[in-house]
């Protein structure tokens, strides 16, 4: 340890670089540390893609809109800021997809589209008897020659299990929900290699499934698997910056570039004085990490851009909007000729955060190789949202009002051999530009959860750095 007081930069204002400053700060004053530690967010406002906006007794999230419980890292962040009572879970039920301008349940048992269930995959329309007949001879089908589980596309590894039927119409649309990808281009071993692990075990997923078995179902209603703030997101992250009484943070000044020195690195702003640090936390889309690097050839990204999504809210009187199903929503096949790619019915969702006698709608636009529509501007993508679901949905009014958000750039894409690369990367900063470390969605994991256990993880790394 150097006699002088060592000092950290966390560069990213988002929910990753915030959790990293929030731990950081724990665990210097656990250990009496008394290090400077400051965090810089370019914009005016943390939070990154996390936003909430009320309107007329309206909660609504124009970024992430609840978070997966069962990845703890979240939840026990919340416990810590003293927000655990305004934890409330979302409301079950039935998913839909849409085939043939027409929704169709999801069927029971399917895990990501693998039938656990054979009674409702038979009986389901989304599938034809030959779709089906193919996707049931992964019961007989031999185990890939693969079996160093070296890294392939998602959809290379369903087709070959269950054929294109099932991954086109139930797959595909499942995980272009959640990261508005390519299946085709997608990551098994970054994205699900639990399924990879499967195949080498059992041979068959079926059959895998049938093996470890599904949770059994507690007695009363169900608990939803996902949970929000009776306020917002949003409060998470003023709670973080509340809390961060001896981080000093800077926002409105973007950091234009970093150089080595003597001393560790100079961070250049825009506007403001230059920083010196012995160590800086980037925890920014790595586009802008390696452009404030000096866009280094090992720094140069896969194949994949970040994709644009854009997402529309909708709020109506109850009575105008008739739906005759029960359900949280639908998501949309990359086949079927509509430019929304899901839409969450919010008020059946998340009760608390819709007036009683309105219904709120969230649609959503924007998927690699179809993101541009991002680029229309918001009466244009208002009218596209509305013309899409009066095929599916009968409205009878005018929205009372709208809000849309485009996020351009925002959906990392993890493509094939992305463990790969980032490995090498990792393995290049030790060398180049030892004392910089990398976290957030461009690199393991684009949920909440992920950021948040990625921010307290390296504040550790950080802090045994320096030591």
């Amino acid at each position: 340890m150097t006699s002088k007081t060592p000092r950290i930069a966390i560069v990213g204002g988002g929910i990753t670089g915030l959790s990293a400053a929030f731990y950081l700060q724990k665990e210097l004053k656990e250990k009496g540390l008394n290090w400077q530690v400051t965090l810089l967010e370019s914009s005016d406002r943390l939070g990154g893609k996390i936003k909430t906006v009320t309107h007329n007794g309206f909660i609504m999230e124009q970024g992430p809109d609840s978070i997966l419980e069962r990845k703890t890292s979240a939840r026990e962040l919340i416990k810590e800021l003293g927000l655990e009572d305004e934890l409330v879970n979302n409301e079950t039920g039935q998913a839909y997809i849409l085939h043939s301008d027409k929704l169709f349940p999801i069927p029971e048992g399917a895990v990501m589209g693998v039938p656990t269930k054979l009674t409702p995959f038979a009986l389901t329309p989304l599938v034809s008897p030959m779709g089906k007949v193919r996707a049931l001879a992964d019961l007989f089908l031999p185990r890939s020659k693969n079996l160093q589980l070296e890294d392939q596309s998602i959809g290379s590894f369903f087709r070959r299990r269950l054929g294109d039927e099932v991954v086109d119409r139930i797959i595909e649309p499942l995980l272009s929900g959640i990261y508005a990808g390519d299946i085709d281009k997608m990551s098994l071993m970054t994205i699900l290699p639990q399924f990879a692990e499967m195949e080498k075990k059992y041979r068959s997923l079926i059959l895998a499934m049938a093996s470890t078995g599904s949770p059994k179902k507690k007695k009363g209603k169900a608990k939803g698997a996902f949970i929000t703030l009776k306020k917002g997101l949003y409060s998470m992250v003023k709670a973080i910056e509340e809390q961060l009484t001896e981080v000093s943070v800077i926002k409105g000044d973007p950091l234009k570039r970093i150089e080595k020195d003597r001393q560790g690195y100079r961070l250049h702003l825009t506007n403001g004085e230059p920083l010196q640090a012995d160590a800086v936390i980037m925890a920014t889309p790595h586009r802008v990490t390696s452009e404030v690097l000096g866009n280094n050839d090992f720094l140069e990204p896969l194949r994949s851009q970040p994709v644009s999504v854009g997402t529309i809210l909708l709020a109506y009187p109850e009575d105008a909007v008739h739906l005759d199903k029960e359900g949280t929503g639908f998501i949309v096949p990359r086949a079927e000729p509509y430019t929304i790619t899901a839409c969450t019915w919010i008020n059946r969702k998340w009760p608390h955060t819709t007036p009683p006698g309105k219904a709120l709608l969230r649609c959503y636009v924007g998927r690699d190789g179809e993101d541009d529509i991002v680029d229309k501007p918001d009466d244009e993508l208002v009218e596209i949202a509305i013309s899409d679901l009066k095929r599916i949905i009968p409205i009878t009014s005018d929205p009372e009002f709208t809000y849309v958000t485009h996020w351009k750039s925002a959906m990392p894409q993890f493509v094939i051999e992305h463990q790969d690369w980032l490995k090498r990367l990792k393995q290049n900063m030790e060398i180049q530009y030892p004392g910089i470390f990398l976290i957030g969605s461009s690199y393991m994991g684009s949920g909440i959860p992920d950021c948040v256990e990625q921010g307290k993880n390296e504040a550790k790394h950080v802090i045994k750095y320096l030591s």
